[in-house]
């Protein structure tokens, strides 16, 4: 399931992808927007801001904006940086693959083969996704 932060973040981002070419944006103007807490957000683009995603300017004229074309930026990997793996189970995992302790035989579980084609699916959407498919940040359907 898509955490809260991870959702934020993308609405963040597709605010920003957006409003891109206008300069500066404030966060006030993100969290107005997006309908964001303004504390959670200024957490989630600190974060953003760590993984070279954005970059911000303080001052009176200061604000956010992309540092990276949006034509670069995947949903999958805005998730992973946020949630962690795509994978609903460790052992289909591809960057943090974990054996399940309970598992006599990865190669005939049939719960494994399923997850593996539910993360193999997934990670197909996600990583062909890239922020700049958004022509507006409602396009994504998230509801409150």
């Amino acid at each position: 399931m898509l955490s809260k932060k991870a959702k934020y973040a993308l609405k963040a981002l597709l605010y920003l992808t957006k409003n891109q070419g206008k300069g500066l944006i404030v966060i006030s103007d993100i969290a107005e927007g997006e309908r964001i807490p303004r504390k959670f957000l200024e957490a989630i683009l600190v974060d953003l801001k760590t993984q070279g995603l954005v970059q911000s300017v303080r001052g009176k004229k200061g604000g956010y904006t992309l540092v990276k074309d949006p034509a670069e930026i995947s949903v999958g990997n805005i998730i992973r940086m946020i949630d962690g793996p795509l994978a609903p189970i460790p052992c289909v995992s591809h960057l943090y693959y974990r054996r399940c302790e309970e598992c006599v035989d990865e190669t005939t579980c049939e719960i494994r083969h399923l997850m593996r084609r539910v993360r193999d699916a997934t990670a197909e959407i996600l990583d062909t996704t890239y922020l700049s498919h958004f022509e507006k940040v409602e396009a994504l359907g998230f509801c409150e």
